[in-house]
């Protein structure tokens, strides 16, 4: 079989070297370690390689028990060996932000295991991340009911179109099934924690004070801004 030559770049040292195409990415990352002294900056496990793209959404992080012919890798394309850990930004419901560790190959639901676990949360199944709307967007949507004439008339259509309004499906969650860097997250932003489902009532540790500060102010915001509507 024909090697395979892959140009190794690791910080700006960038190294030419031969692979068998069935060589597991796992393998690769362990040859690389051996033979590039620049490799050796931190534990095995907090690196991978990258194969980059023009379209930042588009690079991949090579899986460690797929071969690199799985990815169709050419003669002379340039793999970075670097750190997978990357700064997440979280922003609590009640103000407070905290910045987490996250591993930028890893699902957002893998993503929520670390996150929650840090925070102190034990039901990380129940809660999402949400992209926050810009403040234009959102005028642009109420402006344009209040402009609305017809809507206007009807009542009844009215107050459908305003329970609807802040519903938690207008929220901008992001996929569970894909990375941060496929849904273009880039590190200067920040993510909203916000619980999404609510499977059972025992999940909710009464005895645990930052859940419960956490379904108390997402409760009282969701009551004030019409999403829960109160009779």
């Amino acid at each position: 079989m024909v090697a395979l030559s892959l140009k190794i770049s690791i910080g700006n040292v960038v190294k030419t070297m031969q692979f068998e195409p069935s060589t597991m990415v796992y393998d690769a990352c362990r040859i690389i370690r051996e033979r590039i002294p620049e490799a050796l900056a931190g534990p095995p496990s907090d690196f991978g390689l990258f194969l980059s793209d023009e379209d930042p959404k588009k690079g991949i992080w090579l899986e460690a028990g797929k071969a690199l012919d799985y990815y169709m890798l050419r003669n002379g394309d340039t793999m970075e060996y670097r750190k997978k850990q990357r700064p997440l930004k979280i922003r609590m419901l009640d103000g407070t932000v905290k910045t987490i560790m996250v591993d930028d190959s890893k699902t957002v639901t893998d993503m929520l295991m670390t996150i929650c676990a840090r925070i102190g949360i034990t039901n990380h199944d129940e809660y999402s991340l949400v992209r926050e709307l810009m403040e234009e967007k959102k005028e642009e949507v109420t402006g344009t009911l209040r402009k609305d004439k017809t809507l206007l008339r009807d009542e009844k259509k009215m107050e459908k179109l305003k329970q609807k309004l802040h519903t938690d499906d207008e929220l901008n969650w992001l996929d569970h099934g894909r990375t941060l860097r496929e849904q273009g997250v880039e590190e200067h932003e920040t993510l909203l924690l916000r619980r999404k489902f609510f499977y059972s009532d025992q999940n909710v540790d009464s005895r645990d004070p930052v859940q419960l500060n956490l379904l108390y102010v997402q409760a009282r915001d969701d009551i004030l801004n019409g999403s829960h509507p109160v009779s």
